[in-house]
Parts: structure tokens; sequence; C-alpha cells
């Protein structure tokens, strides 16, 4: 059994989750593609693969050791890859989409490599307080990532599902909770609210949708924090902005995107816009640099982020994977990834 969680101050304001016939769906009227788009798509992905969409130097990292995290301060962020980022609030450690694995796949002798190893290992990671999931792919609900976390990680927030899952795997029920959209729990005095996404979930043929998906609102005190998943632009952002904003922090999706699938994940415009729409102060992209998920490079989606804010005068941080990032103190890091790709940006002006 799941611990219960309470719901938000007026839930009724909000519509949660729907369901139709055991699956879950997105509020926004979201097309599913046809067999033919789908054949197309994996065929691409397979057979024309650009060569820029994986890095052709080495991806550094700035090393974290537990001693470190421990001395650091209050209200620091860390981005470990991908969409794992490590909080520190209240002198307690917080995880988001755990993915420690060398593949984001259902096997690990085939699938999406990643481009370097986290800053941290799981065995020097200090105690967890909650990690906190958005969805159930594999590129963001790691099986061997969670198990090893386990015994060093007192709570699992998960979107509707989600917590099953953990629980068929072996986590203790008492660990799990289990939120709808607008519901919300505390742990250790930080509130933590599921809000929507609009995205898609499944980890086989046959389990599309089974679970639900979820951004999250963090909010301990004065400082609140949103943490997008994975999501398609949708006039969520504005409702959640009205509601909890405005954000200290907005850790947004800004990877993986393309043409084909415009519902589920947004060009960088639409993370931007939607940061706005939060009513955001500083965005953190995250969704990006780690494994190869799409046919655009790389390293494109920090250019086109980091272009975009500039224009709208936006405070963008782009820390490399392990460097810390306080928001006492916000710096806007630099742009690690020309150091790895110097060949692209020849005939490009500096954007360090």
């Amino acid at each position: 059994m799941t611990i219960p969680s309470f719901p938000t101050d007026n839930p009724s304001a909000q519509p949660s989750s729907r369901q139709e016939q055991g699956k879950y769906r997105n509020h926004a009227f979201t097309p599913r593609q046809g067999f033919g788009t789908t054949l197309r798509i994996i065929w691409n992905m397979t057979f024309h693969k650009p060569r820029a969409t994986r890095p052709t130097g080495a991806i550094e990292v700035q090393p974290l050791t537990r001693d470190a995290l421990l001395a650091a301060p209050n209200n620091s962020v860390w981005r470990l890859g991908h969409s794992t980022v490590l909080l520190k609030l209240r002198d307690k450690f917080w995880l988001t989409d755990p993915v420690f694995s060398e593949r984001a796949s259902p096997v690990q002798w085939v699938g999406p490599k990643r481009f370097h190893q986290p800053p941290i290992s799981l065995e020097e990671l200090p105690p967890i307080e909650a990690v906190i999931l958005s969805h159930d792919h594999y590129d963001h609900l790691d099986h061997q990532a969670i198990l090893k976390l386990a015994a060093k990680t007192r709570h699992f927030l998960a979107p509707l599902g989600v917590g099953d899952t953990l629980i068929k795997w072996g986590i203790d029920a008492s660990k799990v909770r289990q939120l709808d959209w607008w519901q919300g729990t505390e742990v250790e005095g930080i509130e933590f609210i599921a809000t929507p996404s609009q995205h898609f979930s499944g980890r086989g043929l046959f389990d599309s949708n089974g679970t639900l998906w979820a951004s999250w609102v963090m909010i301990d005190a004065d400082t609140r924090i949103f943490f997008s998943g994975d999501t398609g632009y949708f006039d969520g952002f504005k409702r959640i902005g009205e509601q909890y904003g405005p954000f200290d922090l907005t850790l947004m999706e800004t990877g993986a995107y393309n043409v084909d699938w415009p519902h589920v994940h947004m060009q960088p415009e639409q993370t931007l816009q939607a940061h706005i729409d939060l009513k955001g102060r500083w965005l953190l992209p995250i969704h990006n640099g780690t494994f190869d998920l799409a046919m655009h490079a790389w390293y494109e989606p920090f250019d086109r982020i980091l272009a975009l804010a500039w224009e709208r005068n936006v405070s963008i941080a782009t820390p490399q994977m392990g460097e810390a990032f306080t928001l006492t103190q916000p710096q806007r890091g630099r742009a690690w990834w020309l150091d790895v790709e110097p060949s692209a940006y020849q005939d490009q002006p500096d954007m360090a």
C-alpha cells in the first residue's frame, strides 16, 4: 500500500488526470502517430542518423564527492546527466529521474549510450531524502539505479502507476508516494506537487500509457523550483505559473525534439516560452548532453536555447555536468560544449 498524498489547496480548480479504457490521456489533443510514420521514424533513427548526434570529443564533467556535497551550501543544484538533477535543500538531498546506466535501454548491449560518465557514482552519493520521478521511460526510470538507491533513499515520489512499478521491483511500499496531477505531499517541510505535462508512457510493446506522466513543483518556504520532466508545449504551463509561480529556477526539457513528435517534446522556442509562462527567474536546460535520442546535433539544444534566452533577456544557466548552480548566488556558467566540438564553430561568432 502506498502512503496517501494530500490534495492541493484548491484541487477542484484544476482537472486531474483522465483515463479511457485503462489508458491515461493528455488533456490537450495529442494525435497518435500512424504505423507508417512510426516506421519512418525508426528507419531514419536507425539508418540516417547524422554524425553530429554524438560528440566527436570527450565531454568533461566536474567530479563530485560525498564530502563535497555534504559541505555544499543549501539551495545548490547539480546536473548529473540528461534529466538527472541532484538538489540540496534543508541539508538533505533530492534526486530527479536518476539514470546511471550506460545505456537508456531495456538492455545494456544495445540502445542509446552515454556520452559521459556520471560525475558521481550511486555508491558515493550521500543519503537521498527523496527520488522524484516524472514518468517511466528508460531515459528517466533506470531499473538498476532504483534498486541501488533503495537502501539509501527514504521516499520515492511518483505519478500514478509508476509507484506500482517500483513496488514490483522490490521497493518497500511504505517508501512510495503516488500522486495524480495537482496532488501534493510534504517531505521534511518541503511541498511537492505533481503537475500536468503533455507526454506519454510505456516500457514495452503492450503497456503504452498505462502509467501517468507529470512535471513537479517543489516549494521550500520562499524557494520554488519547477521540474518539467518530458513534455510538449501546452497551456498547462500558464496554469502552473499562475497557481505556483514565480519560480526561482525551472529545470526545463531542452533536447530530443523533432518535427515528427511535436506534441510530446518541446522545440527550444517552446521551452523558453514555457519558462516565461511559469514566471521563471532562472532557466536551467536539461534532457540534453548525455544520450543520442533525436536527429539534431547533440550540441544544438544548447546553442538554440542560449541564443533565444539572450534575445529575450532571460537568465539562463548552462553548468557542466557536476558543476554546482547555487540559487543564492546564481551563475550562468559557460558554453562548455564549444570545447567538445571546436570544428563546428570555426566560422561562427564567439558564444563563450
